[in-house]
């Protein structure tokens, strides 16, 4: 059974067109440019078919290398493995965590550059983990906590910025593991593989207040990574270069 994302009732962008996409455990949601709704058939097929290519690319590569999907920590590929999988194992070295910690992240950064190659604005979401490539400025809200909204706030996001990727882990809310207990951990970088590794690292982090600043400190740390923010218990932390606005 697919889960319902009730965040997704919030899409708000009248001048983008919209599609699902579900593959086995891949439910992602699709945004384009509204001016593609004649060519939105192909486009559709398009996704699928990227989407079924790189599930495809990891299912193999597990086949042979089971620790791949399982290991909490960085796992060593060969330069033969496909693409998809060089980008999770890279994100996961650079985050010290399991290459799966990236997985979602991987598809909507994979997916969304591959469609951004002919549409001007793609924005692809998988599970909290977005790509997004636009020629306007955009707000991206922050879900957490009891409420099906965005709680007030998110991040501003501006084109020459873009592609960028905008990650989100918690430890209270959704299917995902976490070590931690973090309401939400956001990490933004221009490698979603990287922000989706990074946002699971910082979550893992965050067991009480006192640790948001362990989390962002241990951000500050990694190359690629433009900005984050995270909340637990009624208190925040962000840092980067992120605009953070009331929506």
């Amino acid at each position: 059974m697919v889960e319902k994302r009730k965040y997704r009732e919030l899409f708000k962008s009248k001048d983008l067109v919209s599609f699902r996409v579900n593959q086995k455990e891949t439910d992602i949601y699709v945004a384009v440019n509204g001016r593609e709704k004649r060519k939105l058939k192909s486009i559709i097929a398009k996704t699928e078919k990227l989407v079924g290519d790189y599930r495809r690319d990891i299912e193999n590569y597990i086949k042979n290398y089971p620790i791949f999907e399982v290991s909490f920590r960085p796992v060593a590929v060969d330069s033969n493995a496909p693409e998809i999988i060089k980008q999770m194992a890279q994100a996961a070295l650079l985050a010290n965590v399991g290459p799966f910690a990236s997985v979602a992240g991987a598809i909507a950064g994979a997916v969304g550059r591959k469609l951004s190659e002919e549409i001007s604005d793609v924005i692809i979401e998988n599970g909290g983990d977005v790509f997004i490539k636009t020629s306007k400025t955009r707000k991206v809200g922050i879900y957490y906590g009891s409420k099906e909204i965005s709680n007030g706030f998110g991040l501003e996001v501006h084109s020459p910025d873009t592609p960028l990727g905008i990650c989100a882990s918690s430890g209270t809310r959704g299917h995902s593991f976490s070590f931690g207990r973090a309401d939400v951990a956001v990490a933004v970088s221009n490698s979603t593989a990287l922000a989706d590794a990074c946002a699971t690292a910082m979550g893992n982090l965050v067991k009480e207040n006192r640790d948001i600043a362990k989390g962002i400190n241990f951000a500050k740390s990694i190359e690629g990574i433009k900005g984050v923010v995270i909340i637990k218990g009624g208190q925040f932390g962000f840092w980067g270069d992120i605009r953070i606005i009331s929506i």
